[in-house]
């Protein structure tokens, strides 16, 4: 029989395998909430499309801490990892396609012509559904993946992203519509977020190198200017959402096309510098 304090220890062991399944539980919980607020947003309501954007931001820390959580009590497991993997093809696939398209086109205003309408509201469905497959695709692949290496790798010894996390393609969804304050698009501005939407989706299936902030530990003594930092930005995401949000959300997008660019650039350069130079044609004089 086991003695009270190897009982006490394994329960306590139970627990704290719960521990990471709680967070998880709660970007389920966001998910399932900015799904609802999306279908019942409209012109007239539409603060239920910003409450929508607030939870996939809210779920986002969430879905950062079950892991680290895990990994700092050594309570991985197989079930944690895949109830991870649903809860993002939920609150970061379908919750923001599902907003994008309540949001971006099921809006347009019914005074526009009936045939462009028609239109753009199809199209805008057939994109939306293509940002859940790329997401759901982007998952499926880093979970298969070990140690995957960018097509433009970076910095030798630091750890990216292939592809752009489908948490932070949620984030830009859900920037760009707190950042209208839930407030719906026009006929022109919905082309722009058609494509906005396409293109993060592509972002997702991309094989370009996007930042991991897996160097940071947060476990390590941080001196007194990091806490001050911290606490600042705390201060501009609760009284300046709408703008830090934004900003932070397309910075991150344009980081990984900008390092995608720049690579690019350089290998065109190394790639023109080793090309033999052609001979120079020289005329020979003959002395009498």
């Amino acid at each position: 029989m086991r003695n009270p304090n190897q009982l006490r220890g394994s329960r306590r062991r139970r627990g704290m395998y719960i521990l990471p399944s709680l967070f998880t539980a709660g970007n389920i919980a966001a998910g399932y909430y900015a799904i609802t607020q999306s279908l019942q947003g409209s012109i007239r309501e539409p603060h239920h499309f910003d409450y929508a954007a607030l939870a996939i931001g809210f779920a986002i820390p969430f879905d950062a801490l079950d892991g680290r959580i895990a990994r700092m009590t050594n309570t991985t497991s197989e079930f944690g990892k895949e109830l991870d993997s649903l809860a993002d093809v939920i609150t970061f696939g379908v919750a923001p396609s599902i907003l994008a398209f309540s949001w971006g086109f099921r809006m347009l205003p019914p005074t526009m012509d009936a045939n462009l309408h028609e239109k753009l509201v199809q199209l805008g469905a057939f994109v939306c559904f293509l940002f859940l497959l790329c997401g759901a695709s982007r998952l499926a692949r880093f979970n298969i993946s070990h140690d995957p290496a960018p097509k433009n790798p970076g910095r030798p010894g630091r750890k990216y992203f292939v592809g752009m996390p489908i948490p932070a393609a949620a984030g830009v969804i859900a920037a760009v519509v707190h950042g209208f304050q839930g407030h719906p698009f026009n006929a022109w501005t919905a082309s722009i977020w058609l494509l906005l939407v396409g293109f993060t989706g592509f972002l997702m299936v991309s094989t370009w190198r996007f930042w991991s902030g897996k160097e940071i530990n947060f476990s390590r003594r941080h001196p007194f200017q990091l806490i001050i930092l911290i606490g600042l930005v705390i201060y501009l995401l609760v009284f300046f959402s709408r703008v830090v949000l934004l900003v932070l959300a397309l910075v991150y997008m344009f980081s990984g096309i900008t390092a995608r660019l720049a690579y690019s650039r350089q290998r065109h350069r190394k790639s023109s510098q080793t090309e033999p130079q052609p001979e120079s044609l020289t005329t020979h004089t003959s002395t009498p």
